[in-house]
Parts: structure tokens; sequence; C-alpha cells
């Protein structure tokens, strides 16, 4: 049987471009803290309710309820659910370089450990960041991210389909490379030389 990885939820969230989550964050410990637990053994069903936070190296999830099912052959399906009045967030840390940041939000986020897609419904928010500074980031009622093909797209409504007339969705794409930096300075004549 295939061991299960709770939740490696959010190489979703490589979603705005070729950079994965950290690797080595599918060898950590997931910590979770909630309100209260759920066990069902029998469905291979866990619900944490009440200001979850869950933690597996630079993954931080908060929700107001998880729902995680492990499936026949191991493979788990989380289910990300906002509090009332408030969105479901992520943040991880991305591989290619030392502080490379993905976060996410909705006010559901759906993620299949078995297909690798990730999917975030109304409200939908992720921002690709190096520190602090935003690189990428889009906006829409509906984002799908398939991490092994590194393909997603952004729909206004969250059946995943885009109407005329149901809203715009957003993306702001910043430059790869930095600004050119202006020339030096010209040497200061010297006296006596042509110039």
């Amino acid at each position: 049987m295939k061991r299960s990885l709770l939740l490696p939820c959010l190489l979703l969230i490589a979603a705005c471009g070729a950079a994965r989550a950290e690797k080595a964050d599918s060898t950590k410990p997931t910590n979770i803290e909630a309100d209260q637990m759920v066990y069902d053994d029998v469905r291979q069903v866990k619900t944490f309710t009440g200001n979850v936070v869950l933690t597996r190296g630079t993954l931080l999830i908060k929700a107001g309820r998880v729902v995680l099912t492990t499936d026949q052959y191991g493979y788990e399906y989380a289910v990300l659910y906002a509090a009332p009045g408030t969105l479901a967030s992520f943040r991880q840390k991305r591989d290619g370089g030392p502080d490379l940041w993905i976060e996410g939000q909705a006010e559901r986020i759906e993620y299949s450990e078995q297909t690798e897609i990730s999917k975030l419904f109304n409200r939908a928010h992720i921002q690709r960041m190096d520190g602090k500074r935003i690189t990428d980031e889009v906006n829409g009622e509906f984002i799908s991210y398939d991490s092994r093909a590194e393909f997603y797209s952004v729909n206004n409504t969250a059946s995943g389909e885009s109407k005329p007339g149901a809203g715009r969705i957003t993306a702001v794409i910043q430059p790869k490379n930095s600004p050119a930096q202006p020339a030096p300075p010209a040497p200061p004549a010297q006296p006596g030389k042509a110039q």
C-alpha cells in the first residue's frame, strides 16, 4: 500500500508557475491543531474542526474545517473549508531559491494526492513571492492547478467554466528580470586630455 502523504496539498500551489513546493516538506511530520477531531476508521475520514492549523515543514494551512479522506490505495483527498466570514489559506516555501514562497486562499480548497490536482473555489487567490515581494498573482472564482503538468486555469465562476458577464479574473505577472540598472556615471574628465 502506498504511503499516504497528508496534504502535499499545496504542491497545489506552485499554481502560478513552474517552481514546485519544497520537496523536503513531504518527509516532515504533519502537526494539526483544532478544537475538535472526528476519526471514522471504517470510512477512512478524518475531520478537524474549529480554527484548524496544519503545519508540515514550511507548509502552513489555516481553515475552519479540514476533511481528509484516504482511499483504498492510500491516496489522500483533502478539503479545506473557510470559517464563516474568512478564507481558508496556505503558505509554503518553494524550491528554487532561499526565500521563494507561494500563498493562496479561497472559501474552499480541494486537493487530490492521486491526481496532484488542486482546486480553489470562491474568492480564489494565489500569489508567488520572492521574500516579501509579490512576483505573480491571480484571482478568480475558480483556480485549478495540475502540478504534474504544471498547468493551471483561472475562471470567473466557481463551476470551473467562464461565463460572459459573470465577472472578471485578474492576473499580475511581474517581469522575470529586474529592471535595467542605470549606467554608471562617466569618469571625471582629466585635465589636459581631449574628450
